[in-house]
């Protein structure tokens, strides 16, 4: 599971790193190295064309998305705040993810990711959940594979840009590397000769795009104990990510 992660970089970076062609100046987001569930986070995709646009352009968008999922099919968009990720394993065959696994696929930008693995405190000898942050040795941006969805508000009227919620999900996989040692799941990171394929919606077969899926990106990744403040979703500044004594 990824319940929690690192993105800092600016849109500039991200627009140059993932070759984006179409990004609003207006469009910002504070940088936050605690990105929780329900947040608003940085997301490339092959874009669906804005009004007066040439419906035959396809570029690549960088834009804000909410995270956890919610399918088009949903009563209302709570269920988001459980569907943040998305099994590797099965997301292309639950109701939930498969369409948008088909079309709707998209890359989170992240410095790293949260997780927790149970320990005991030397001094009460209570067990408690010590968080660690996890990110390449070589501090590059991970390009986390993700899926997109559209949800209709039928509360809303259909004139109000409030009546679409665009949401994501991030795919996870057993982990390997140092996450191995501190969590059996973690994101499913791309590298960036999948990009292009990851992102282009004319790839639909299921089996093709899994093939893209079986392996992380290369590189290797470092675990490191971090401060309980990350805990709240309230505490946010690189402080989190600083290492303190085990």
């Amino acid at each position: 599971m990824c319940g929690r992660y690192a993105s800092t970089r600016s849109p500039q970076d991200l627009v140059q790193h993932f070759q984006v062609t179409d990004w609003q100046a207006e469009e910002t987001l504070a940088p936050s190295w605690n990105v929780a569930p329900t947040d608003q986070v940085w997301a490339v995709l092959e874009r669906t064309p804005r009004d007066g646009d040439d419906a035959a352009t396809v570029g690549r968008e960088l834009r804000p998305l909410r995270w956890g999922l919610v399918p088009s099919w949903a009563k209302d968009e709570k269920i988001g705040a459980r569907m943040i990720n998305a099994r590797v394993e099965t997301v292309h065959e639950k109701p939930a993810y498969r369409s948008a696994f088909a079309k709707r696929r998209c890359l989170l930008p992240a410095d790293g990711f949260y997780e927790w693995q149970q320990a005991t405190d030397p001094a009460t000898g209570k067990v408690r959940k010590q968080p660690y942050f996890i990110h390449p040795t070589d501090d590059q941006v991970m390009a986390l594979a993700g899926l997109y969805e559209y949800w209709r508000n039928p509360e809303i009227k259909d004139d109000d840009p409030a009546a679409w919620l665009t949401t994501c999900t991030i795919i996870t996989m057993d982990a390997t590397d140092a996450a191995g040692r501190v969590h059996p799941r973690m994101p499913l990171a791309l590298s960036p000769d999948h990009y292009d394929d990851w992102l282009d919606p004319e790839r639909q077969d299921p089996g093709d795009l899994r093939g893209l899926l079986t392996q992380p990106a290369g590189g290797v990744l470092d675990a490191r104990p971090v401060s309980t403040a990350v805990n709240s979703v309230r505490n946010n500044g690189p402080q989190l990510i600083e290492e303190i004594a085990p």
